[in-house]
């Protein structure tokens, strides 16, 4: 992968005028990334996508003189949506024409900004002639976000680790790791694996299980 010097270039196009300056000022006010034309139609689009290298378009589907979503086809650039259609069958024709992301307004102004960089890193990871399926799967997650990848995989681990404190809490006898595993619905190694990190929390305690033959299972208690 090269290393790329110049910003990326992006054009705003928005009927409204205020929303298309205030877009513009959060693409200014981003690190590699400058605004390189406004547009209040698509016809507009169109003449300055033309007249400028675009790099990346965020683009309103409420247009004047056409709908946004065929404008996306036309333009020679990435795509990003900046709407306040919120329904299904819109969004999902947005992505299918081409879109790469979809952010639904009003949106809190960090949003914009987070997706910028994503894109800056899609782009870095996607600037070679081949790519691997791990380098592909970790551009199509920088296009997601933060919100995207990393805070709903912490949400998840926190709600791994409370089922199985409260399943080893409400059980009578301590529970095995094979036991925890089959009562919240994950695999044992899973199950394991957070089980260790609980006891060097010190939030449970393990001793070894001896049965009438083969090796002694741990198994785990409150303290």
């Amino acid at each position: 992968m090269s290393a790329r010097h110049e910003p990326f270039s992006v054009l705003v196009v928005d009927d409204d005028f205020r929303v298309a300056d205030l877009h513009a000022s959060l693409v200014d006010g981003t690190p590699g990334f400058t605004v390189a034309a406004t547009a209040h139609s698509a016809r507009a689009a169109l003449e300055e996508a033309a007249a400028h290298s675009v790099d990346l378009a965020l683009v309103d589907l409420y247009l004047p003189d056409r709908g946004g979503i065929e404008l996306i086809a036309e333009l020679p650039c990435d795509v990003f949506v900046l709407s306040a259609a919120t329904e299904g069958p819109t969004v999902r024709r947005a992505l299918s024409a081409g879109a790469l992301a979809y952010l639904i307004k009003p949106f809190p102004p960090r949003r914009l900004p987070e997706k910028l960089r994503g894109y800056a890193r899609f782009r870095q990871l996607t600037d070679a002639e081949t790519l691997d399926q791990d380098v592909l799967d970790s551009a199509v997650d920088a296009l997601r976000g933060p919100r995207g990848g990393r805070s709903r995989q912490a949400t998840s681990q926190t709600v791994t680790r409370e089922l199985i404190l409260t399943a080893v809490g409400n059980s009578a006898d301590p529970l095995s790791a094979g036991e925890v595993a089959a009562q919240i619905g994950v695999s044992r190694a899973t199950a394991q694996r957070y089980l260790a990190d609980l006891v060097t929390s010190g939030l449970l305690h393990m001793r070894l299980r001896y049965g009438a033959a083969g090796r002694p299972e741990q198994e785990y208690r409150l303290p």
